[in-house]
């Protein structure tokens, strides 16, 4: 094992990947390139799928390599240094809340982990009789919470409108803009604004390219693109009057869905950098030491969470199972292991264009527990439905034994709660799991036992940090559910023929970055050139054989407003242009096959296709 400063890795990490290699995809960023650890993922069984993951989340940790060294990584001193300086400004704002504001803000995953991270960071304060000085914004409002809507993503004076109103007032705030692949138009337009007026605002980018590789397609109807706003954000870097945190952690393991490594990335990054600020608001000097120990704590969840392999590789199997039956996995979790089973159900329907009811979180006390702005939602209707009431109400009656009931908690919470609960869905499913987190020293009693044989249970050592080290085990078991939870969903649909080779072949086109996405997936899957690849994409989001110029000129944004009601956009563009026919015969041939995998792989070996298909074919297979 490497070492590491002043201490070893808890993990062994991978060595240098060829993605790391000048050339590789080199038009693409890092976000978006694909896993050469994961290209034969469709392929993998349920513990292979388990072991690939766990390797590819291994990476988050991965040092630079100095026969390498092309990308700064999480442990990179110029990353570190940029957390201390951040957490330094952070310290300000905690040490003076009635004039401050900390605000985090982010679309999708990013949105979801905002409001979280502001919700524990404002409880610790509350804790310590302090004043909480934390908000989050999430595009799209809270609704986005627990509903899918990507739309609101490509908005950038939204972005602005609604941070200037949340900020009204303050003296100070320090602006965190999450964008794993540094793409999001809503993010630059707050960014924008931050750095129009610096007397007030500190803005801080969090993502995952290099600044170099930020997207810079026109944004309609805005006056800059991406990159731009990130150039401009460097620029001020230096002077520490705006900072850039975009450390390298990887293609993620299913190809662009940045809920994985990135949302871990972000999770495990952003508490590091708060939990030193809130150290060095009680006289504890920032140092690297500080976050050395913090970040090694996230290694040895990532260590403690995979010697469970066996366990989670059995839950993606149930899972999967159940998905392929047509049923249902149903996530029932206790505090904000809740939160994490509602944000990974939310994921799928975006990530793989699943129904809402295929994958679906509820949490003990519902929006109390979550804490939303908004409070309870459940007026709006049947999907946003997330307590443990509403499980049992809307979804108990009809469970059935081609569904999986996963049960999230810790030993902390009301056991006789769960073990009620576990009793009514033991009456209608056999497929029942938990994962149960302990400290050391706590047992899991036999009457709960006795309910559920399928128990992972995971036990953490007690940590002598004073008050936050209860914070950090927190921060621990919900990184340690989500990696669990991202490799279940992702596997179970992979299972479900939902992915081919590393890459989601059947996202929702529901914004410009999934368009985007779409095209660029056209042409590692086709070989086909982007200018036919875009055609025919649009023949399959408007229906139209022959595409009129209205469709040809028309913007993004509404190809996207048709794409985001339609099934099966992406597939069928793959189909046609692999066998080059229709898009009507494409969708005949996709609906009377038994996976979209399996019309893809049969569409592969037509007699006669594409050359160039067959080259990025061998291309995208060779190791």
């Amino acid at each position: 094992m490497r070492g590491s400063r002043k201490y070893r890795h808890v993990i062994e990490t991978p060595e240098p990947g060829k993605w790391e290699l000048a050339g590789y995809e080199e038009t693409l960023p890092i976000s978006e390139k694909s896993s050469p650890m994961t290209r034969e993922l469709d392929k993998a069984d349920p513990s292979q799928i388990v072991q690939l993951l766990r390797d590819c989340d291994a990476e988050i940790f991965q040092e630079e390599d100095a026969t390498i060294a092309n990308y700064k990584r999480l442990y990179s001193d110029s990353i570190l240094n940029t957390v201390a300086n951040i957490a330094k400004r952070a310290q300000e704002i905690i040490e003076d809340p009635d004039h401050g504001l900390i605000v985090l803000s982010g679309c999708g995953t990013s949105g979801r982990l905002a409001l979280l991270l502001a919700s524990s960071f404002n409880r610790l304060l509350r804790g310590l009789h302090k004043t909480p000085c934390y908000t989050y914004i999430i595009a799209g409002g809270d609704r986005c919470v627990v509903t899918a809507a990507d739309a609101p993503e490509d908005n950038p004076n939204l972005g602005a409108q609604e941070l200037e109103k949340v900020c009204e007032g303050k003296k100070k705030v320090v602006f965190i803009g999450i964008s794993c692949s540094l793409s999001a138009p809503y993010i630059a337009g707050q960014l924008d604004f931050c750095m129009k007026n610096l007397d007030v605002f500190l803005p801080v980018l969090v993502g995952y390219n290099p600044v170099t590789m930020a997207r810079n397609e026109r944004i309609d109807g805005w006056h800059s693109t991406f990159r731009q706003v990130a150039e401009r954000m460097q620029n001020l870097h230096d002077t520490q009057r705006a900072f850039v945190l975009n450390p390298a952690v990887g293609p993620e393991g299913v190809c662009g869905s940045s809920r994985m490594k990135g949302g871990s990335a972000t999770k495990i990054l952003l508490e590091t950098l708060f939990l030193v600020a809130h150290k060095a608001s009680s006289n504890v000097e920032v140092t690297e030491k500080c976050l050395l120990e913090i970040l090694r704590t996230y290694e040895r969840a990532h260590k403690v969470t995979y010697s469970h392999s066996k366990k989670i590789a059995a839950l993606l199997k149930q899972a999967g199972t159940s998905l392929q039956k047509k049923g249902h996995l149903y996530i029932l979790g206790w505090g904000t292991l809740g939160i994490i089973g509602i944000m990974d159900a939310v994921e799928c329907v975006s990530s793989f264009h699943a129904d809402w009811r295929d994958v679906r979180g509820f949490i003990n006390g519902g929006y109390s527990t979550i804490e939303n702005k908004d409070g309870d939602l459940s007026y709006l209707g049947s999907e946003f439905g997330v307590s443990h009431e509403d499980f049992v109400r809307s979804v108990l009656p009809s469970l059935s034994e081609t569904d999986t009931v996963l049960f999230m908690f810790t030993l902390d919470d009301d056991l006789g709660e769960v073990e009620k609960l576990m009793e009514l869905v033991k009456e209608k499913t056999t497929n029942i799991h938990a994962i149960s987190h302990a400290t050391a020293g706590q047992y899991l009693p036999n009457s709960t036992k006795n309910l559920i044989p399928n128990i992972m249970g995971i036990t953490w050592p007690i940590l002598f940090l004073e008050y936050e080290g209860a914070f950090i085990q927190k921060f621990q078991r919900e990184l340690s559910c989500k990696w669990i939870l991202n490799t279940v969903t992702s596997g179970s649909y992979v299972l479900k023929g939902q992915i081919y080779r590393n890459f989601m072949v059947d996202f929702r086109v529901s914004n410009s970055k999934h368009f985007q996405r779409a095209v660029s997936v056209l042409q590692r899957l086709t070989g086909h050139p982007p200018a036919r690849c875009t055609e025919v994409l649009l023949q399959s989001i408007h229906g139209e054989p022959v595409l009129t110029e209205q469709t040809k000129n028309a913007e993004v944004s509404k190809h996207v407003q048709v794409a985001s009601c339609k099934d099966k956009v992406l597939p069928v563009a793959i189909v046609s242009l692999l066998r080059n026919c229709s898009v009507q015969e494409s969708r005949t041939r996709l609906d009377s096959s038994t996976t979209i995998r399996a019309a893809i792989e049969a569409s592969l070996s037509v007699p006669g296709r594409k050359r160039g298909a067959e080259s990025a074919e061998t291309a995208g297979r060779s190791r």
